[in-house]
């Protein structure tokens, strides 16, 4: 079964997406999600101009073939571009498989070992009291776990505070200010507030962002232990893997890492010293399910679950993925959930399901999603940004 031709589709149905199609001459066809938030049109030019050549006349069948090979033939390899470009191949050659054995991909990857996955949403507000409102709602749909993020008195923009995004168009990235010493002394008191508000049957969480530095990171979560949070996320930057070790000889707070990391030498080191409790991978960023299921069966020997990274600027098909891979995997801890745009169920069909604080898959073969190219068209690429993040001072902080 051949690879005769891969599509690049562009799009934008409320988010800029990066999609591929990859045909075979069996009339098969597999889907796969090369989204890269802010840097889209570097994926799709790499997956254009670059991978699509290399792939035409090549057995689908070969998945890990594949990968080794475009991971690394180009010599410079790695990185969120081209990771997460070979993420959208994989997807796609894995969805084929699934279409060809008339199975869905959790049934290839050894068949479920749960029937659903847990969930959490986000909850966020401009103060505490509605930062609370916000999980009541969550709570009152289902859900069992619920992140928490408020706005930083004295800041502008605070990450994860706002229920909607930054806008968008061909303005220059939206500039956040930001400042350590606030953040440390407001994010204990919401904490405090939210238990006393919610009780202690929720599960909390709460993500930092990458934005502390490691001795900042270790006072937090020390002082967060008291509320039992189901995990603090992302409490440093992906350089200072070593620096965990000050985060775990001040704290038995649970810790989960990885959204930023785009291969399984980047984890090794946390999974290895068990310096984290959650591996937080993208599937979109790291180069798919066939590297997932590595670093997942990595942290199974060291006692760490997965916590696949599910923002919204991903698509629906790897939204799919990742809880294809929940409901096969036996280390499996918690799936991020994030509702998505109206309009993309115009264009991506499928995805999974969320019911009662989890969320299943259709038993369709393969991935269980499709593209309408014809309703991607209607929605245009829109020039966007992450935002930036800038200290009191001016001075550029990690968003």
């Amino acid at each position: 079964m051949k690879i005769t031709e891969m599509r690049t589709i562009v799009t934008c149905p409320g988010r800029n997406y990066v999609l591929i199609k990859i045909v075979t001459d069996s009339g098969i066809h597999g889907v796969g999600d090369g989204t890269l938030n802010g840097r889209e049109l570097a994926v799709a030019a790499l997956l254009e101009k670059h991978l699509a050549p290399l792939l035409i006349g090549r057995d689908a069948d070969r998945i890990e073939d594949t990968w080794q090979d475009l991971f690394r033939g180009t010599y410079w390899r790695g990185g969120p571009v081209l990771n997460t470009a070979l993420a959208a191949v994989d997807m796609a050659l894995w969805d084929i498989k699934g279409k060809r054995a008339q199975l869905p991909l959790y049934s290839l990857l050894g068949g479920k070992t749960r029937d659903s996955a847990l969930c959490y949403g986000h909850a966020s507000g401009d103060s505490f009291e509605d930062t609370a409102q916000h999980a009541r709602e969550l709570i009152d749909r289902g859900y069992r776990v619920v992140r928490c993020q408020t706005q930083i008195p004295g800041t502008h923009g605070t990450y994860g505070a706002g229920r909607g995004d930054a806008p968008r168009g061909e303005q220059l990235p939206f500039v956040e200010t930001w400042e350590p010493t606030p953040y440390l002394q407001t994010i204990p008191k919401l904490f405090d507030f939210l238990r006393r508000e919610l009780g202690d049957q929720v599960e909390l969480l709460h993500d930092v962002h990458e934005r502390l530095n490691p001795i900042q990171a270790a006072r937090l979560a020390r002082e967060l232990e008291p509320y039992h949070l189901f995990f603090l996320e992302d409490p440093l930057r992906p350089e200072h893997k070593e620096s965990f070790r000050v985060i775990r000889e001040h704290s038995t707070i649970p810790l989960a890492m990885g959204e930023l990391f785009t291969n399984k030498w980047e984890c090794l080191p946390l999974i290895t010293e068990q310096l984290i409790d959650f591996i937080r991978c993208d599937l979109a960023h790291v180069g798919g399910i066939t590297e997932a299921k590595k670093i997942a069966t990595l942290c199974e020997a060291f006692h760490i679950q997965t916590a696949w990274h599910g923002p919204p600027d991903v698509s629906p098909i790897t939204h799919a993925a990742n809880v294809h891979l929940d409901l096969a995997l036996p280390n499996f801890g918690i799936q991020e959930w994030s509702q998505l745009p109206d309009p993309v169920a115009d264009v991506i069909l499928g995805g999974p399901t969320y019911s009662d604080g989890c969320l299943t898959v259709s038993d369709e073969p393969g991935l269980g999603c499709e593209i309408d190219e014809a309703a991607a068209g209607a929605y245009p690429y829109q020039r966007a940004y992450l935002p930036t993040t800038r200290r009191a001072d001016g001075s550029v902080h990690d968003w």
